[in-house]
């Protein structure tokens, strides 16, 4: 406990005593399952570091979390970002998406054994999710980490997004290589690309990309299971 709370100190995230407590025993729950199913790679002793404050430091580094927001994170695989942003934010509801079902008994044990109301699972791919109309535009925030080139998330995360909400990308120091491609897809989908915003004053080169939603989506977006990574949106690059 000691490690993610000087950890989330040292970032200026503030966390109540209730939410570290749930935080340690998340972080415990996630070592113990890990060691029977491929749930992360990162090595224990990294976990609190590369997990938990990777998905809080937007907490405290944006100004998007609003009072009483509704978050959907898409796949969400572990939990991250979603699941600690629930803990430490009991106001927001967070919905957990996430396409793999051990992944998704894993959440659900977690979000049950530590008393997490505001947090759901939803076992659901982002192609088939964003077009039912329990989830599209209905979220004032779509968050994803570590899924997929900018282009492919644009495409998985703004159908669930409102006009006027934002889509968030967890990006590394390669995040400047995808915006062409990233815009246009935005575009495409109602969105529009904004600047970068960097997560930490070293050079891990962590940033969270927002993509604004400025318009409905089309109803033909997004396409059908596995058609956003065979076939991304691009930028026209023709002369």
């Amino acid at each position: 406990m000691a490690d993610i709370l000087s950890l989330l100190e040292s970032a200026g995230i503030s966390v109540s005593p209730a939410s570290l407590l749930q935080l340690d025993a998340y972080l415990s729950m996630l070592r113990d399952w890990n060691q029977r199913m491929d749930l992360t790679s990162v090595p224990d002793a990294e976990m609190a570091e590369r997990h938990f404050l990777d998905s809080l430091l937007p907490l405290a580094r944006t100004p998007f979390f609003t009072p009483c927001a509704r978050l959907i994170d898409v796949g969400t695989g572990a939990g991250f970002p979603g699941l600690p942003i629930a803990i430490v934010r009991p106001d927001l509801t967070v919905v957990l998406l996430e396409a793999q079902s051990k992944r998704c008994q894993f959440l659900q044990a977690v979000i049950e054994a530590l008393r997490i109301p505001n947090a759901q699972v939803c076992p659901s791919r982002a192609e088939i999710a964003g077009r039912e109309e329990a989830h599209r535009e209905q979220y004032d925030l779509a968050v994803a980490r570590a899924v997929a080139p900018l282009n492919v998330l644009a495409e998985y995360l703004l159908p669930f997004v409102r006009v006027g909400g934002r889509a968030l990308c967890w990006k590394g120091p390669a995040a400047s290589e995808e915006r062409l491609d990233g815009q246009a897809a935005a575009n495409r989908l109602g969105g529009q690309l904004e600047d970068a915003l960097p997560m930490d004053a070293g050079a891990t080169g962590r940033v969270v990309i927002p993509l604004r939603k400025n318009e409905k989506t089309l109803p033909q977006f997004p396409r059908k299971n596995g058609i956003p990574v065979k076939r991304p949106l691009k930028c026209d690059r023709t002369p």
